[in-house]
């Protein structure tokens, strides 16, 4: 009985104290893993079977001689391990009697940047460690940019392996005089310099008897001490995750509290639709509360029944929550793959999902001097000011002011992998401004007259495959059927639409974009439009089809093996560009990428170009 009661006094104790959420971040083998293994161990949040664990370990690996290898109780994948690097991000909870922790040790190296800006998103303060050996490098830059993106505003500048440097007091002065000069501009609230040894424990939990010059608080007194305001105002914002229905008599709307507090009977507005209702309930679970606040997680009944679904957001008459669809946001970029303007991706802010491109990059980042430079593409682990454009509009805020509604994050559709990270600065307004117009004559009308759909058909395909033959013999087919059409081939687009574009990637990406664009409006006005275009990138062809409903939009791959293209040669293209006379040439020097999911496909070495017209014909649609 005494031992329940001694369970339930100490989880009472825990659950009364606050939270801090940090992570460890700074260059490769600056020391993270070390410095949390060694907070861990000093702390007693290991059991006695982890360190006999731990010991054995470190006589395995046999990293640091005899002493503990700390670094081994957070490296846990076995690839950290053989290399002696963080790869991962690892995640780990200690407390002590007057805080609890949740420390997040990121990757130093540059490769895996993204991981660390996943650990650092939901931080509140951030270590950077520096090793005293080599001083500022540039990951420590890279990071320290970072962490100032994310709204991190307290910093704790932990220069380790003081005892590889004599515990110089002017090797210590001299790096956190560099580091304040660099980071003057980042926006910090607070830098607290420590001189530290992660492997002997100077300045990590016991005072240093090496460094006695240093009088200030040890690296986890000021952990325990450290007052972080929390990114929290006084306006209630609750994002809608879900529309809460267990029976017919009960419907609730549930999600986490971004920002203020909440109390049954108080009015709030729905955002975009502004309606209005007062709070007749509040759930934490299964229980009813009176009143809620920053960051619970509740299901909230409204008075009256109102029009409310996921990805609105409830928030009070004073609110700074508006709705747009166009922004500028900082952007880190996170895939192999390089990201070029007019490209589509998947958007997710909050609880809402929706198309999106990236309309100018504005400037990239250089870590090193904070500078600003120009740039028409990013590649992994840029950081960069974007404009993007969503398809819908939706509730939001600045980053700065609220993490919640301020972040998104960008998907790859076709591989559902997070390819960016962005935080929302301003909206550009245009939601605002700009207005579709409503018009008299409509798609509808306009097909009706013509006697059929208005639609595209994009071919696609290597140069030489036989796109443009197939485009005007399909078109001659077709105006004898009575039909109207039109045909956008690329050579002709190119004296006049896009004679602006090279062939440059980022030049083939705005190629296509306006293409689209252009079909889109013809397709609008009734018209069966025939692209023949190359249209070398998936992302691009997916964009297209993006602009259209399911039925509009018909990809007919012209798959005309290389060697037969080439064998063609109509125009003397190939052998310019295997003579090295016509760079960036698809096929030769510059990818092609296959449709996954083309309607049809022909291979002109095959069929005729009549029975390709007829293969064509068979799939567009009817009014």
């Amino acid at each position: 009985m005494k031992s329940s009661n001694a369970i339930n006094q100490y989880l009472k104790e825990q659950a009364s104290l606050d939270l801090l959420r940090f992570i460890t971040c700074g260059s490769v083998d600056d020391g993270k893993s070390t410095l949390i293994g060694r907070m861990l161990y000093e702390s007693q949040m290991i059991f006695d079977d982890q360190v006999a664990s731990l010991k054995n370990d470190s006589k395995k690996h046999g990293t640091q001689g005899e002493d503990i290898d700390f670094a081994l109780l957070v490296d846990g994948l076995s690839a950290e391990r053989e290399q002696g690097i963080t790869i991962d991000v690892a995640y780990r909870f200690f407390s002590s009697s007057k805080r609890k922790f949740i420390v997040a040790d990121t990757p130093g190296h540059e490769q895996y940047t993204r991981n660390m800006a996943t650990g650092a998103s939901t931080a509140d303060l951030a270590i950077l460690l520096i090793d005293a050996r080599h001083g500022i490098m540039t990951q420590t830059k890279r990071h320290s940019f970072i962490v100032s993106l994310l709204g991190i505003k307290n910093v704790v500048l932990a220069i380790n392996k003081m005892d590889l440097v004599n515990y110089d007091e002017k090797v210590f002065r001299k790096i956190e005089k560099e580091y304040k000069s660099f980071s003057q501009n980042l926006k910090f609230l607070n830098i607290q310099s420590i001189p530290i040894s992660a492997l002997k424990g100077d300045n990590v939990y016991q005072e240093s008897k090496s460094m006695k010059w240093f009088k200030e608080k040890t690296l986890f007194h000021f952990l325990e001490t450290v007052k972080i305001k929390p990114q929290n105002s006084s306006n209630f914002v609750l994002p809608v995750q879900q529309v809460n229905r267990p029976h017919l008599n009960f419907r609730g709307y549930s999600g986490t509290i971004a920002s203020g507090d909440l109390k049954v009977g108080e009015e709030i507005i729905t955002i975009p639709s502004q309606q209005k209702a007062k709070i007749k309930e509040i759930y934490i679970g299964d229980k009813s509360i009176k009143s809620s606040s920053f960051r619970d997680s509740i299901t909230l009944t409204l008075n009256k029944e109102i029009d409310i679904s996921r990805g609105d957001v409830l928030c009070k008459k004073d609110s700074l929550v508006e709705v747009a669809d166009q922004f500028n946001v900082n952007m880190i970029w996170m895939a192999e793959e390089k990201c070029f303007p007019g490209r589509s991706y998947i958007a997710k802010t909050h609880n809402n999902s929706t198309s999106t491109k990236i309309l100018e990059i504005k400037k990239l980042y250089n870590v090193n001097t904070l500078e600003h430079q120009p740039s028409k593409e990013l590649q992994l682990n840029d950081v960069a000011e974007v404009t993007i454009s969503l398809n819908k509009s939706i509730p939001y805020m600045n980053y700065q002011d609220n993490k919640f509604l301020g972040s998104m994050i960008l998907i790859d559709p076709l591989t559902n992998q997070t390819i960016g990270v962005g935080m929302i600065n301003f909206a550009l307004r245009r939601a605002q401004n700009i207005h579709l117009q409503s018009l008299s004559i409509n798609k509808e009308l306009r097909e009706k007259m013509n006697g059929h759909k208005g639609q595209v058909l994009w071919l696609t395909g290597l140069s030489g495959s036989g796109k443009s033959t197939i485009a005007n013999a399909l078109e001659k087919e077709l105006y004898a059927e009575g039909k109207k059409t039109y045909i956008l081939d690329g050579d002709n687009v190119r004296h006049g639409l896009n004679k602006d574009l090279g062939f440059t990637d980022n030049d083939r990406v705005e190629n296509i974009r306006r293409v689209a664009e252009v079909a889109r409006l013809m397709c609008d006005a009734g018209l069966i439009v025939i692209t023949a275009f190359i249209s070398p990138f998936r992302s691009e062809r997916d964009m297209a089809r993006s602009l259209f409903k399911k039925d509009e939009f018909k990809e007919i791959y012209i798959s005309t093996p290389l060697k037969i293209a080439e064998k063609r040669d109509p125009k003397g293209l190939y052998k310019k560009a295997r003579k090295g006379q016509i760079p960036n040439f698809t096929g030769i020097d510059s990818p092609y990428e296959k449709p996954s999911q083309a309607e049809i496909e022909i291979d002109t070495s095959k069929s005729t170009i009549t029975e390709s017209v007829k293969k064509i014909i068979k799939i567009i649609s009817s009014v």
